[in-house]
């Protein structure tokens, strides 16, 4: 059921216009025309070999000097708490993005949602430089439950069309 959502996420980076137009339906005019820039500029978007494999993410995108593995996840419900394998997943990203410079991150998709079901979130890593390390400041990181544990919080991204 996953790879559904995989292949939406994908088919609207890469800037497909059915795509971003299946996404973009119950969207504002506004939030519709944010959406569409994609289309003048896309993203080379790669399905990662071993889907879920740890570090690498669901998906690769990539545009001029910026790559990013972007993990996906959906839910009925607005927050996800990482634990065992989903937790093995997010330090692995952590570790590949300090280690390769890249910024990972998460793509969450509430499902039920009328406009952008979809939400962005990075990874806090160090070392990130030039234009990711601009971008970062922008994406707002996973929050972090009381005892400090990062997790999925969908009123807490960035909408996707931004």
């Amino acid at each position: 059921m996953s790879s559904n959502y995989e292949r939406e996420l994908r088919s609207v980076l890469a800037g497909e216009i059915k795509g971003v137009r299946a996404v973009t339906r119950s969207c504002s005019e506004v939030e519709r025309a944010q959406a569409m820039k994609v289309v003048r500029r896309p993203f080379l978007v790669v399905r990662a070999p071993g889907s879920g494999s740890e570090g690498t993410g669901d998906l690769l995108a990539l545009r001029g000097d910026m790559c990013f593995p972007i993990e996906v996840k959906t839910s009925k419900s607005d927050r996800i708490y990482l634990s065992g394998r989903t937790m093995d997943q997010y330090r692995a990203l952590k570790s590949t993005g300090e280690r390769c410079g890249l910024l990972p991150l998460y793509a969450f998709r509430l499902k039920g949602v009328r406009g952008d079901s979809w939400r962005v979130m990075r990874v806090e890593v160090d070392g990130l430089r030039g234009k990711l390390r601009h971008l970062s400041r922008s994406i707002p990181p996973l929050p972090l439950t009381r005892r400090g544990s990062p997790h999925l919080d969908w009123n807490s991204g960035i909408p996707m069309q931004r």
